[in-house]
C-alpha cells in the first residue's frame, strides 16, 4: 500500500470512530419508537438544513463530479432540479404532511388502503432505498480502488457496513449527529479542491479547454431527454420524497421546518458549482480514465500530496454517508415499520424498532448486492431508483391525498403494474442511462401504467357514482384546456417529439391532465387538508 492509500484508510478509521461516538451518544436521545423515528420532532431548522444538505447535496455532488468529467456544464441542472425539489416540499408538502404527522410515503398509503398496500408499498420503498445507497458509495469505493487496489464491490462493502453500524446506534438522531459532522468533512473537502483546481489545470487549463472541447460547456450537452427526465423525476418526487419529509417532519414546527429547508437550498449551491468545477478539471488533466469517478480520484493523486488526496476523499466518503445513511435509514424504516406492521397488527413500539434494526442488516446485504452489479454511473442508479419507487406508489398517493373514491384493489394493481412496467422498459434498454427503448424513459413509462391503472379501475368500479358536471372551477378549466393542448401536440407534434425523446413527458402530461380534468368535472376531488381534517375528526 503507498502513502495514499495509507493516509485514505487512516483517516477514514478515525472518522468511523467519531461516528461510532456520536452514534452512542444519539441512542440516548432514542429512547422513545417517535424519538427512534423522526426525532421526537425537536429539530431545529440548523438540524433539518444540516440533514437536507448532506441528503440531497452530498448525493447531488457526486452524480454531478462523474457527470461533468464526460459532459461538463451541463451536469449542473441535476443540481437544480433537486433545488427546485427541495423548495417545493418547503412551501407546498410540509405543512399538510405536517398536520398528519405522517413518518413514511407507504405509511400513508396503508393508512389509506389497508395492511396489505402498505406490505407492498412499504417492501417496494425498501427494495429502492439501497440503489441510492449504492450510488454515492461507489464515488468513495473509487478512491479506495484507485489508491489501494482493493476492488470496487469490496469497498462498497466497507462503505455500507459502516452505515450499518451507526445507524443501529441511535436512528434518526444519529443521522442527525453524523450530518452535522458530515459538514465538517464537505467545507475541507470543497478547500482542499480547490487548491487543487488552482494548482492544475487553474484558469488557463479551462480557457483550453473551452478552444479544444466547447461541447463542454454546453447547457445541453448531457442531452434533453435526459435533462427533462431529471426535473421530471425531481417534480413527481416532491410527493414520495420519504427520506427529505422524514428529516423535515422531525423539526418542532412547520416554519421552522420550511426555514431549515431554505437554509438547504443556499448551503447547496457550493455543491452544485463546484462540482462543475473539479469534474471538469478532472477530465482536462486525466481525460482517458473511463469512468468519471475514477478520473476524479486520479486526478487527486496526480495533484495534491497524500494527506490532502485523503482529506478530500473523506469528504467524499462523508457524502456518501450522508447520503447512503438516511437512505438506509428511511428504507430500513419502511420494512421494518410498514412491513412489520402490516404482518404484525399487534407489534408494540419496541418490536418495530426491532424490526427496523433487523431490516437495516437486510438492506445492507442488498446495498452490497447491487454494488457488484454496477460499479459506475451514480446519476443512473439515481434515476433507477426513483423509477422503481415512484412508478409503484405516485398514484397511490395521489389517490390518498385527492381522490377517495380509489379503492384498495385499484392501488394494488396500480402499484404491481407501474413497478413491473418500469423495470420491465428498463430491461428492453438493455439498463442504458441515456439510450432508452423507444426513445421513452422508463420513468414515464412505469409512472404512466402507475396512474392509468388507478384510473381505469376506479372508473370501472365507481362508474355510477361519476356525474359529470360543466366545469365549475379555475381548476377544472385549467385541467380541461390543458387536456386538450396536449391531445393537439401529441398528435401534430408526434414524430419532433420522438426524436427529440420528449414523447414520454408530453404523453405522462396528458394523463395527468386527463386525471385533474376527470377529478374536478366529477366533483370527486377533496382537497389534502380538508379530507385529512375529516379522517381526524371521524377517527
Amino acid at each position: 500500500m503507498n502513502a495514499y492509500g495509507g493516509w485514505l484508510l487512516g483517516l477514514a478509521a478515525v472518522y468511523t470512530a467519531l461516528l461510532i461516538v456520536a452514534g452512542n451518544i444519539a441512542r440516548r436521545k432514542a429512547a422513545r419508537g417517535e424519538d427512534f423515528f423522526i426525532g421526537g420532532r425537536q429539530f431545529s431548522p440548523l438540524n433539518v438544513a444540516v440533514c437536507i444538505t448532506g441528503l440531497f447535496s452530498g448525493s447531488t455532488y457526486i452524480a454531478i463530479l462523474e457527470l461533468s468529467y464526460v459532459q461538463g456544464m451541463s451536469a449542473a441542472w441535476y443540481g437544480v432540479a433537486e433545488t427546485i425539489q427541495v423548495l417545493i416540499i418547503a412551501f407546498v408538502l410540509l405543512g399538510p404532511f405536517r398536520d398528519r404527522m405522517l413518518v413514511t410515503i407507504s405509511g400513508l398509503i396503508g393508512d389509506r388502503y389497508g395492511r396489505e398496500a402498505k406490505l407492498l408499498g412499504g417492501a417496494i420503498t425498501a427494495f429502492a432505498f439501497p440503489m441510492w445507497s449504492v450510488a454515492t458509495a461507489i464515488a468513495f469505493a473509487s478512491g479506495i480502488h484507485v489508491f489501494t487496489g482493493i476492488p470496487l464491490p469490496f469497498a462498497i462493502a466497507i462503505t455500507a457496513l459502516l452505515l450499518f453500524v451507526y445507524l443501529q446506534a441511535g436512528g434518526m438522531w444519529s443521522v442527525a449527529f453524523t450530518q452535522s459532522v458530515n459538514m465538517l468533512m464537505f467545507a475541507l473537502m470543497f478547500i482542499v479542491g480547490t487548491v487543487a483546481f488552482f494548482i492544475n489545470p487553474g484558469i488557463d487549463g479551462l480557457k483550453q479547454l473551452a478552444v479544444t472541447q466547447p461541447a463542454m460547456f454546453s447547457w445541453d450537452s448531457v442531452g434533453l431527454q435526459v435533462i427533462v427526465a431529471w426535473f421530471g423525476t425531481f417534480l413527481v418526487n416532491v410527493l414520495l420524497a420519504q427520506a427529505a419529509l422524514q428529516m423535515a417532519l422531525s423539526c418542532r414546527t412547520v416554519k421552522e421546518g420550511q426555514k431549515g429547508l431554505k437554509m438547504a437550498v443556499v448551503m447547496g449551491i457550493p455543491f452544485i458549482v463546484l462540482g462543475v468545477l473539479f469534474g471538469m478539471s478532472a477530465a482536462i488533466v486525466v481525460p482517458d480514465a473511463g469512468a468519471g469517478l475514477l478520473g476524479i480520484s486520479e486526478y487527486i493523486m496526480q495533484v495534491l500530496p497524500a494527506p490532502l488526496a485523503g482529506l478530500f476523499f473523506l469528504g467524499i466518503w462523508s457524502c456518501a454517508l450522508s447520503w447512503g445513511a438516511p437512505c438506509q435509514f428511511s428504507g430500513s424504516t419502511s420494512l421494518g415499520r410498514d412491513v412489520g406492521s402490516a404482518l404484525n397488527p399487534k407489534a408494540t413500539n419496541e418490536q418495530l424498532i426491532r424490526y427496523t434494526k433487523w431490516s437495516l442488516l437486510l438492506l445492507t446485504g442488498l446495498m452490497i448486492f447491487f454494488g457488484t452489479l454496477r460499479t459506475e454511473q451514480s446519476a443512473w442508479w439515481n434515476i433507477l431508483a426513483w423509477t422503481v419507487r415512484n412508478s409503484a406508489t405516485f398514484a397511490p398517493v395521489l389517490g390518498a391525498l385527492f381522490w377517495p373514491l380509489v379503492s384498495k384493489r385499484g392501488v394494488l394493481i396500480s402499484m404491481t403494474g407501474g413497478f413491473s412496467s418500469g423495470l420491465l422498459w428498463y430491461y428492453w434498454g438493455n439498463w442504458s442511462p441515456d439510450e432508452f427503448f423507444l426513445n421513452i424513459h422508463p420513468v414515464w413509462i412505469g409512472m404512466g401504467v402507475n396512474v392509468s391503472f388507478m384510473v381505469l379501475i376506479t372508473v370501472v368500479e365507481q362508474g355510477r357514482r361519476l356525474t359529470f358536471s360543466r366545469p365549475s372551477s379555475g381548476l377544472a378549466w385549467l385541467g380541461l384546456v390543458t387536456l386538450a393542448g396536449l391531445l393537439l401536440m401529441n398528435i401534430l407534434a408526434f414524430n419532433t417529439l420522438y426524436t427529440l425523446g420528449l414523447l414520454g413527458l408530453t404523453l405522462f402530461c396528458l394523463l395527468m391532465a386527463l386525471f385533474v380534468t376527470l377529478i374536478t368535472l366529477t366533483n370527486s376531488s377533496v382537497s389534502i387538508r380538508a379530507e385529512w381534517n375529516e379522517n381526524k375528526q371521524t377517527a
